[in-house]
């Protein structure tokens, strides 16, 4: 074989295997494929390290990244009204006016006198103190914004107990830190243990777990650190915002034009002449002149043969994306387990009444939330108790005699004279006693027999009174 047919021969060749390489390369799937979102992060499973077991779900894979996200989800819950209503119907269901806290005896205990009435007035002094009910509020839309609420817990010398949040950019791993897995995400666990935390760096300083409270959502328990509420619909949202944008400024083109004249066969001048014939008044904007002609109620307009008169405003349909725009609500109110009408305010398809019974699914998961809500406030409750025993405020023995009994906010649809006529019932038979029925008609038992009592000193007994 001659070189030349040699080097024919090798070109066919390397054809083909560039044209097999090139097959291979296009079906080429990535194995981190399903682990990529479209805003760029990569996500991919995170461990604690050797011997801390795998962590369940998927997180960033480094505090960059999960400030990344933490912003992405702010900016939306701070400017997107959507989310803004969602978050905010979050908190008043789950926390209300604020939850009530009564220091009442423990089962089977016999406290000694006037002990529940000082552990009463511990509690009453630290919610008032730390404005407990908005800041109860403030935990929720944290939890929401954030995926997770630092509070620190401060004591005085007089066993009094202050609270105060740290932002969620505070707690981080010192740079000498970052290659150590236990103290990853600013979070000092045990080397065994993901869920057993020893301390926290905040401001790059150690801080005792003790003095933390790390409430976190939307995550596992062996994950260090939560994620916001609207992390998986946070596109949703952006594309929300962008149709509604573009619905809006489509109608306000549309309707700014009042009416299109068109000139059937008929040259450039001949236009322009009857433009000046028919304006009223000129005005020169940016070098231009305008000519405008105004049409008072009622015009009728005569065309002349071959002009035609056509008005965009008929022409816009919203209702076609009014339907888009609902089914990306529906997909975001999806997440938050929520009706489309408490994500939306949008009540035209939707009925109260019928949506928050005992067994819809919005009140289980809210429900669920409240559960979580009531386990972390009574965990500060007994830290408040804690901190006044070792001030001698209280003593020492307190938690064998005393429990802490939590009222939520109701979540159902109530018919107040029906359960009235329950309670009576309960109450009648000795099921139910009056503080819990006081406290469940939002009203303080001991305040309302002190009343009582102040009623009949200046008017007499009300019940001899009634008879």
């Amino acid at each position: 074989m001659s070189q030349s047919n040699n080097g024919v021969f090798a070109d066919a060749w390397e054809q083909r295997v560039v044209e097999a390489c090139d097959g291979i390369w296009d079906a080429l799937v990535d194995p981190r494929e399903a682990y990529v979102d479209d805003d760029g992060l990569w996500w991919n499973p995170v461990s604690a390290g050797p011997g801390g077991g795998a962590l369940a779900g998927l997180l960033p894979v480094d505090e960059a990244q999960l400030s990344e996200v933490r912003t992405q989800c702010r900016r939306l819950a701070a400017t997107n009204e959507f989310a803004i209503n969602g978050i905010e119907n979050r908190v008043s269901y789950l926390v209300g006016v604020g939850h009530s806290y009564r220091a009442i005896v423990r089962k089977g205990a016999g406290a000694p006198d006037g002990l529940t009435g000082d552990v009463q007035a511990v509690l009453d002094e630290f919610v008032h103190e730390n404005r407990w009910q908005a800041r109860q509020q403030e935990i929720v839309r944290r939890l929401d914004r954030d995926g997770e609420a630092f509070s620190r817990y401060f004591t005085g010398a007089d066993g009094s107990t202050r609270v105060r949040f740290v932002e969620p950019e505070q707690v981080a791993t010192p740079q000498e830190l970052t290659r150590n897995p236990e103290t990853s995400f600013g979070i000092h666990c045990d080397s065994a243990d993901v869920e057993t935390v020893l301390g926290y760096y905040i401001d790059g300083q150690p801080v005792a777990a003790d003095e933390i409270q790390h409430r976190k959502a939307n995550v596992d328990a062996n994950v260090k650190r939560g994620l916001p509420l609207y992390f998986p619909v946070r596109k949703n949202l952006r594309r929300v915002e962008k149709l509604l944008r573009n619905m809006s400024a489509l109608a306000e083109i549309q309707s700014a034009i009042a009416l299109i004249r068109k000139h059937r066969r008929a040259a450039r001048s001949g236009v322009e002449s009857f433009v000046d014939d028919g304006a009223d008044s000129t005005a020169t904007v940016a070098g231009r002149t305008r000519r405008l002609a105004h049409y008072g109620p009622g015009t009728i307009l005569d065309a002349p043969a071959g002009l035609e008169y056509d008005f965009p405003a008929n022409g816009v349909q919203a209702s076609a994306f009014v339907g888009v725009l609902q089914a990306e609500l529906r997909a975001i109110a999806a997440r938050l387990v929520m009706p489309e009408f408490m994500f939306t305010s949008d009540a035209s398809n939707a009925n109260y009444a019928s949506t928050l019974v005992a067994e819809g699914p919005a009140v289980k998961m809210f429900e669920r939330l409240q559960a979580g809500l009531k386990a972390d406030d009574c965990d500060v409750m007994w830290r408040v108790i804690d901190n006044a025993i070792r001030a001698g405020r209280l003593p020492a023995d307190t938690r064998r005699h005393v429990e802490i009994q939590i009222g939520l906010p109701s979540l159902h649809v109530r018919d107040q004279l029906r359960e009235c006529q329950i309670e009576r019932i309960a109450f009648e038979k000795g099921i139910l006693s009056p503080q819990t029925w006081s406290q469940r008609m939002g009203l303080d038992y001991e305040q309302e027999q002190k009343n009582f009592a102040m009623h009949a000193h200046d008017d007499g007994d009300p019940h001899e009174q009634s008879a």
